[in-house]
């Protein structure tokens, strides 16, 4: 479990939140579906021209204003809690409801979201890696549907999406940036699901 609060020489790093999104570093895994929660982080940094630097185990890009970190983990994904862990204590973090994650579920439809303050890693090797280092469930998070694996689950995450389905993922994509955003500027997160769970993907998209 990640310890409390460090001592007064971080102090001056209290006070931030982190927006953690999983996916796999390299090329070999841009665009595959594991790697969702890594480019709704790229789009919204882009957007916020936030650069991102090489820090420790892991991809950061700050916004002083709000207080906020954007984390991509480079510990690949079945070992995102070292990363968590690091940001953590660096950004001197007191409480889950400080954390936000974005990832893939393929047990939601192509362009479904889902937010949730809690739940159970579902299977998912990356949210069970977090929340072995939390010690607990309980944080916010928001799974983007990626479709039906079938029977390889695992082949299937780390695939790149068909032709035919990238007008969903481009627009599941952005809208999932929004989100991120929202909860950056501090929206509610009652407002958040309300405003962006979703079964299927926006009609027309």
């Amino acid at each position: 479990m990640i310890p409390g609060p460090p001592g007064e020489a971080e102090a001056s790093r209290a006070g931030w939140r982190l927006l953690l999104g999983l996916g796999n570093p390299g090329t070999d895994y841009v665009g595959t579906r594991h790697n969702v929660g890594f480019e709704v982080l790229d789009l919204l940094a882009a957007r916020l021209g936030a650069a991102w630097r090489p820090e420790g185990r892991a991809l950061r890009a700050e916004l002083a204003e709000p207080r906020v970190v954007l984390v991509k983990p480079t510990t690949y994904m079945n070992r995102s809690g070292i990363a968590l862990r690091q940001a953590w204590l660096d950004y001197s973090l007191e409480e889950p409801g400080q954390l936000f994650v974005i990832t893939d579920d393929f047990h939601l439809d192509l362009g479904a979201l889902r937010l949730r303050a809690s739940g159970s890693p579902g299977g998912h090797n990356g949210l069970a890696s977090l929340e072995e280092q939390l010690g607990t469930d309980e944080y916010p998070r928001m799974r983007i549907g990626v479709g039906d694996p079938g029977r390889d689950s695992v082949d299937f995450v780390l695939s790149r999406f068909s032709a035919a389905e990238q007008p969903v993922v481009e627009e599941t994509l952005e809208t999932s940036s929004w989100a991120a955003e929202d909860w950056v500027r501090g929206v509610p997160f009652e407002q958040l699901q309300a405003r962006y769970n979703r079964r299927k993907p926006q009609a027309g998209s």
